[in-house]
């Protein structure tokens, strides 16, 4: 498969799989099993998730079809998840702080573009002639992060970052 094809393919299951993780948690009637890869507040931090499951299940299955093909190849998702995870962070807290509110229509256009750029990043990584000697670093920062989103869903810290803005709740009920 063309690698060009493999990331507009990727694109497209990161932003359905995403935006049914908003939602998932509630359809399982709040299993605690489901809270590990789906948002279960409106924190900005489990929003997180919409982003890093589907890009790094993206990763996994791209081992099997693009890999081979190309260099830098975990180096390229790893700085592609945490470019998408930063976007939305930095996208939200900066026009919250602007306009003083924030607007779904915004969260959700963040969440488009952070998948684009996230992926786009990816993309010029791993087709980059360039060679990162970054891949066993890079494999585990994702399980850091994987392990993080496990322990903060159950046991989050008292700030910002991770309380609900509805509710002011933290992590799981």
């Amino acid at each position: 498969m063309k690698i060009k094809n493999w990331f507009i393919i990727v694109v497209l299951v990161c932003l359905v799989l995403g935006t049914l993780l908003h939602f998932t948690y509630e359809w399982s009637g709040e299993d605690k099993i489901v809270a590990i890869y789906s948002a279960v507040n409106e924190s900005t931090w489990e929003h997180l998730k919409l982003v890093f499951y589907p890009m790094t299940i993206m990763a996994i299955i791209g081992t099997f079809v693009i890999k081979k093909q190309k260099n830098n190849y975990w180096a390229g998702q790893a700085i592609g998840i945490l470019t998408a995870m930063t976007f939305i962070t930095v996208f939200f807290y900066t026009y919250t702080g602007i306009i003083g509110k924030n607007f779904a229509i915004l969260d959700i256009a963040s969440f488009i573009v952070a998948i684009l750029l996230g992926e786009y990043v990816t993309y010029k990584i791993i087709t980059s002639e360039k060679k990162y000697d970054m891949e066993k670093i890079s494999i585990v920062l994702i399980i850091a992060l994987f392990l993080s989103f496990l322990v903060y869903t159950y046991n989050p810290p008292k700030i910002q970052y991770f309380k609900d803005p509805i509710n002011g709740s933290y992590g799981v009920k």
